[in-house]
């Protein structure tokens, strides 16, 4: 159990009343995230409070009355899942830098712009962010769950879409055995293998992804490859 100095509050209010309890910060966030199952070490005590910082206590009727229950795990899921947890400011600065680090890399890897079908640089899209006063990381979703929205308000400031790359290949056969899982990697949608042992296929990916699609392809067929964006 985490010592009373390194806790912070998780707060629930229903019906005008206020319900507190204290958890480890850490713990708290993994819980509410998904990556702690259970909650073991997440909660300093299984008190519920009025006011955590004054100590004032809950009555177990108001925890009974907005809860349905009294049972100090149901009660605390409660709280943490659906209340307002409060970071600490060093963690939470860590949270959101990680994220949205994890969201110029997705943003990267999926989107282009859509007049020239080229990738934005992860800095590019990283100072429209910054510039976009809009744009808002929550500290509690995933960067997945995030990344279209975001996209969204960076179109008022910068050109980018979500698009699909289809590229036609030909692999001639001395390097087709070694590159065929390259290109199953990226996404192989169709494939044939000719007389003469040469692989053609069909390959489709995140339109982000196709600079390394073609740096990796080149340099395993030593530049010998055919391709053709379709």
């Amino acid at each position: 159990m985490p010592g009373i100095e390194n806790t912070i509050v998780a707060r629930y209010e229903k019906a005008g009343e206020r319900f507190e309890i204290l958890v480890d910060p850490k713990l708290a966030y993994d819980y509410r995230t998904g990556a702690k199952k259970d909650l073991n070490n997440v909660l300093v005590s299984e008190e519920v409070f009025k006011d955590a910082n004054k100590g004032e206590r809950q009555t177990s009727g108001a925890v009974q009355k907005a809860f349905g229950t009294t049972d100090p795990a149901k009660v605390a899921n409660k709280i943490i899942m659906e209340g307002e947890i409060q970071l600490t400011t060093d963690q939470r600065r860590k949270i959101l830098e990680e994220k949205k680090a994890k969201i110029v890399a997705i943003i990267a890897r999926n989107a282009v712009d859509p007049r020239t079908k080229a990738p934005h640089p992860p800095q590019r899209i990283l100072s429209a962010m910054e510039q976009c006063k809009k744009v808002h990381i929550d500290t509690f979703k995933s960067a997945e769950e995030q990344v279209p929205a975001i996209i969204e308000e960076l179109r008022e400031i910068l050109p980018i879409s979500l698009e699909q790359a289809k590229i036609a290949v030909k692999i001639p056969a001395e390097y087709a055995p070694r590159v065929y899982g390259l290109l199953k990697e990226f996404g192989i949608q169709k494939e044939e293998w000719t007389s003469s042992g040469a692989l053609v296929a069909l390959v489709e990916m995140p339109a982000g992804m196709q600079g390394e699609f073609f740096d990796r392809l080149n340099k395993a067929t030593a530049g010998s490859a055919e391709t053709k964006r379709l």
